[in-house]
């Protein structure tokens, strides 16, 4: 227990000491939510990952597909990895880093707003993140609550208080700044915390031939006829293990807490070494993760149950509980590394969204002009009341029906990228994409999972069975958007084409390269 607290104590006294030692670099609304579009490689990659993985994955995710899928479950791990960091970043990352300034946009319904010269549409997105980044960040507490829980015996209330306090002072002192060399030593610590949790999972169990086999005599319920389902290639589910694929790792490119680190990379070179950095850290993190789940059959007599259930969320941290206390002890520091890294990029995200994007333009359309200090001021007091209503949420969340992590998720998730992936994505390529089309994405995938959540919740089924889980209906939301943006702008009034090829002339300027970069016209006259 002293070893656990001492790690505790540390961590926290660095996190608190980073973000007091960054307050002069969010002296302004710039400085505070893009730290000065000035990030370098390390930070913005880390600062992705560690946004992009939590306790909802660590805990929730993997303790549920791993049950489900087995061994299988690590490709999810894989497609977080290709699709989720380095296609994000080849695709998105240069093109979002310069239309974004060129806009002046410092949030995504900001892009929206300025690419679309609409301000209806940037206090309509700025109204669908706030919302639904809540229960998102519900389930971060969720998840950390139960580890303390099972590690400390500390009521999950307690659990969820002290873990808001800590990660709201840092990120009003510090800002953006402090969140990225945070979640950048919480990396690190993520890394080497996840190696050492899946070393000493298959000493536990004998290595991990052994717990192979172990794995490989467990029969699936729906899939009895085949032998060594749960360590199988693609698992005894196959197209409901595409769709866990598909959502959490292609819908990181609608995000608006993920899309924005790539408006504060520094440089061009920092985006071919941050897309290495980040797929490297994915495929150890997310792989690591998934893998590490997949074996939580191995644990089936000592998890909890709802009946004849398995309560998900129990079955990673039973898997840790008979570890080495020093394991324990970096387990609990990883976790809340992955949870609070992820809870201050949400934070940060939902309050200056609702003050750069609704609160400000409202008061400026109404004459009443919003000073930087002001601003300052509203994005902090907004910081602390989203940390206390995910918190209240989670308290209660833990007492309802939902109560398993990656349905929460899965609702956030799909709402957001539903909505915003194929506009964003789209505008960033194609100079045709109407203002009507991105309307009809909001529509469409907040209309989805709102009509899934309802569902869930009264016992009623959405679609049909399949699309009943808010995984499935969240990448159906997806594609819609997909679809749906090109029709509807093909079929809608265009744009006006002199302000939209001035804001993409961003792409065509000029600049000098080496030759390892580009060859240039006259590469074959000089040889």
């Amino acid at each position: 227990m002293l070893l656990k607290i001492l790690f505790l104590v540390l961590f926290f006294a660095v996190m608190i000491g980073v973000g007091f030692t960054c307050r002069r670099q969010a002296a302004s609304v710039h400085g505070f939510v893009l730290g000065g579009r000035n990030v370098g490689p390390w930070l913005t990659a880390f600062a992705y990952g560690t946004s992009y993985f939590s306790a909802v994955i660590f805990i929730g995710y993997a303790g549920q597909f791993g049950w489900r899928f087995g061994i299988s479950t690590t490709w999810v791990g894989i497609g977080n990895a290709v699709i989720g960091s380095l296609l994000a970043w080849v695709i998105l990352g240069r093109r979002t880093r310069l239309l974004t300034q060129k806009l002046d946009s410092k949030t995504m319904p900001d892009f929206f707003g300025n690419r679309f010269d609409s301000n209806a549409l940037r206090i309509a997105a700025s109204v669908i993140v706030f919302i639904f980044l809540i229960p998102y960040t519900a389930s971060l507490y969720n998840g950390l609550s139960r580890l303390f829980e099972s590690a400390f015996s500390i009521d999950y209330i307690w659990c969820v208080v002290i873990m808001s306090i800590l990660t709201g002072i840092y990120v009003i002192a510090g800002g953006y700044m402090a969140t990225a060399i945070n979640d950048f030593i919480q990396g690190l610590i993520m890394l080497v915390g996840i190696v050492l949790v899946i070393a000493a999972v298959l000493k536990d169990n004998g290595g991990f031939m052994e717990a192979q086999r172990a794995l490989s005599q467990i029969p699936a319920a729906t899939n009895e006829g085949l032998s060594g389902a749960f360590t199988s290639f693609f698992g005894p589910e196959p197209l409901t293990l595409l769709g866990v694929v598909l959502l959490t790792s292609l819908g990181t490119w609608g995000l608006p807490q993920m899309v924005g680190k790539f408006y504060a990379i520094k440089s061009e070179g920092d985006i071919s070494k941050g897309t290495l950095i980040s797929t490297i850290f994915a495929i150890i993190v997310a792989g690591g993760c998934y893998f590490l789940g997949g074996f939580g059959r191995l644990y089936a007599d000592v998890i909890d149950y709802n009946g004849s259930t398995p309560i998900y969320d129990s079955i990673v941290p039973k898997m840790l509980e008979n570890l080495p206390n020093v394991v324990v002890a970096i387990v609990i520091v990883l976790v809340l590394s992955a949870s609070m890294s992820t809870l201050s990029s949400l934070v940060l995200t939902s309050s200056s969204t609702l003050t750069l994007d609704l609160i400000v333009p409202v008061r400026d359309k109404h004459g009443k002009k919003t000073e930087q200090k002001s601003q300052m001021l509203l994005i902090r007091v907004l910081i602390v009341f989203f940390i206390v209503v995910s918190a209240a949420l989670a308290i209660v969340q833990v007492k309802s029906s939902v109560t398993f992590i990656a349905q929460l998720m899965g609702i956030s998730w799909g709402a957001l990228a539903g909505a915003f992936l194929a506009p964003f994505l789209y505008s960033l390529y194609w100079k045709k994409v109407t203002k009507a089309s991105v309307w009809v994405s909001f529509v469409c995938g907040v209309g989805i999972m709102a009509a899934d959540m309802f569902c869930n919740f009264t016992g009623r089924v959405f679609i049909n069975s399949f699309f009943a889980s808010p995984i499935n209906a969240g990448v159906l939301a997806m594609v819609c958007g997909l679809v749906l943006v090109p029709i509807v702008s093909l079929l809608t009034p265009k744009p006006d084409k002199a302000a939209v090829d001035e804001m993409f002339s961003c792409y065509d300027r000029t600049v000098v390269v080496h030759a390892a970069t580009a060859l240039g016209e006259d590469a074959d006259a000089e040889q």
